[in-house]
């Protein structure tokens, strides 16, 4: 590196920029809409120096053309962002378990502002992704999607070329596991509702004058929210050891 002139120097610490910071939005955990942007900033200019030393000689020269130049960082920005979003997709499981299972239990209409779904995010979907957050942190698996962006740059080099079809390929594989592992989490819930459902509508069909869904409704909810905190703890783990698996399968790692 020492042999490299500042100018080169300077292209080469943007290439680390371009993938690092597109990357870091997204990365659970640290690249969350309520970490401060100052912060996830400061995270992604410490890995810069850790990382240019050893990666400086692997990555292309500034080419003449500014043209060239810009499509190597858009390259960069693209790939740091397909590797956080399949990262991210992992998270977002337990925050649609909330929503799911909000859904479920009768909660669908306590609207909470969510980062992860906007406006019309449930209370329950927003506190599932508060815990997918501090479980990344308090675990220590936020190491795992670190880890697999320095890697990446042996599989997918700077500069070098990017599969549009096997990376849509990934992100498609990536969200219906996403999806298939929120319904996972929120399957006894949905059970719960399932049973509620059906024993309401048998006691309107026994007691046709008697107002059973003004009296079911609150039961469902507190039979759901009491079956929630009951499980809390095996949903945790079950996310935790879900998002060890599909993050140690990330590029770079897998």
């Amino acid at each position: 590196m020492n042999e490299l002139a500042p100018a080169e120097l300077a292209f080469a610490a943007m290439l680390l920029i371009a993938r690092l910071g597109a990357c870091g939005m997204l990365l659970p955990g640290l690249g969350e809409a309520t970490i401060p942007m100052t912060v996830r900033l400061g995270l992604v200019l410490t890995l810069v120096p850790l990382l240019l030393p050893a990666l400086a000689p692997q990555l292309p020269t500034a080419p003449d053309d500014p043209a060239a130049a810009v499509r190597l960082i858009a390259l960069e920005v693209a790939i740091g962002l397909w590797i956080g979003f399949l990262a991210r997709l992992v998270a977002l499981a337990l925050a649609l378990a909330g929503q799911l299972a909000a859904g479920f239990i009768g909660l669908s209409s306590m609207i909470a502002p969510d980062p992860n779904f906007g406006a019309q995010g449930t209370a329950l979907s927003t506190f599932m992704g508060l815990l997918a957050v501090t479980l990344a942190l308090a675990s220590g698996l936020y190491a795992l999607p670190l880890r697999a962006l320095a890697e990446s740059y042996a599989v997918l080099p700077a500069g070098g070329p990017f599969a549009v079809g096997a990376g849509a390929e990934a992100v498609a594989r990536g969200v219906a596991a996403s999806f298939e592992l929120a319904l996972r989490l929120s399957a006894p819930l949905l059970l719960l509702a399932l049973v509620a459902q059906a024993a309401t509508g048998l006691l309107s069909r026994v007691a046709p004058q008697a107002q059973v869904f003004v009296v079911a409704a609150p039961a469902q909810t507190i039979a759901g929210l009491l079956l929630l905190a009951v499980l809390l703890p095996a949903i945790a783990s079950h996310w935790e050891e879900a998002a060890r698996a599909a993050w140690s399968i990330l590029p770079g790692l897998g």
